[in-house]
């Protein structure tokens, strides 16, 4: 079963329904026992970091997915949700994230060049990063070089180099997906991105449980 955190923040259905679509057995829901018993998490996010994570701590979720995180079972974020996983934002004041990835998140704002409209609010190409053998992260084993996404945000990750998996250009390179061991982040909406979005969805549901690789725990040290 694929958990889908509900705590108060996020498009939670069309996720919801992407999966069903795929086949998948999954659940809205804030009880924590029904996110530890899940073979993967998934943090939607929309809107405000402060108030996103603000709630993501009051309700308890923040406590779970630190937990479920360290077990080395797949967790993706989704736009804010990714956002959250990182260590700090500098939306509107510093606030401090999970820590799961090593990063910031800044305003896209005096990155992309005067001209660009902001929130970025459309679809980009995904340019993947490979590995010494030429494969990208197994999250886009389903898609390629150049496959379009559909993005709204105003902020993005940086400071995380060693923990992107994908990029896209809007003016300047922006983060576009993260992943530390069973821990990925896609500043994108892949619910959203058509069968580019459905194929990474499928992807993350194949992913197994991270026994042997870096988990989050040893990200958040």
């Amino acid at each position: 079963m694929i958990a889908i955190i509900d705590y108060g923040v996020g498009n939670l259905f069309s996720l919801q329904s992407s999966l069903r679509y795929l086949g998948e057995d999954v659940e809205v829901t804030s009880d924590p026992d029904k996110i530890r018993k899940a073979d993967r998490i998934i943090l939607p996010g929309v809107g405000a970091y402060e108030d996103a994570a603000a709630k993501l701590r009051s309700s308890g979720m923040a406590e779970i997915v630190m937990e479920q995180a360290k077990t080395g079972k797949p967790l993706m974020g989704i736009c804010l949700g990714m956002q959250l996983l990182l260590e700090k934002s500098y939306e509107y004041g510093e606030h401090e994230g999970l820590g799961l990835i090593k990063g910031t998140v800044v305003p896209i704002e005096g990155a992309a060049p005067k001209g660009y409209k902001i929130p970025h609010i459309g679809w980009n190409a995904l340019q993947l990063k490979r590995d010494e053998s030429g494969r990208a992260d197994k999250l886009f084993k389903y898609i390629n070089d150049g496959d379009y996404v559909y993005f709204v945000h105003s902020y993005y990750a940086t400071d995380c180099a060693a923990s992107v998996i994908a990029d896209t250009e809007y003016g300047a390179m922006l983060t576009a997906a993260v992943a530390n061991g069973n821990v990925y982040g896609c500043q994108f909406h892949p619910e959203k991105s058509g069968d580019v979005g459905m194929r990474i969805l499928k992807a993350f549901c194949e992913i197994q449980t991270d026994c042997e690789g870096q988990t989050g725990e040893e990200a958040g040290k």
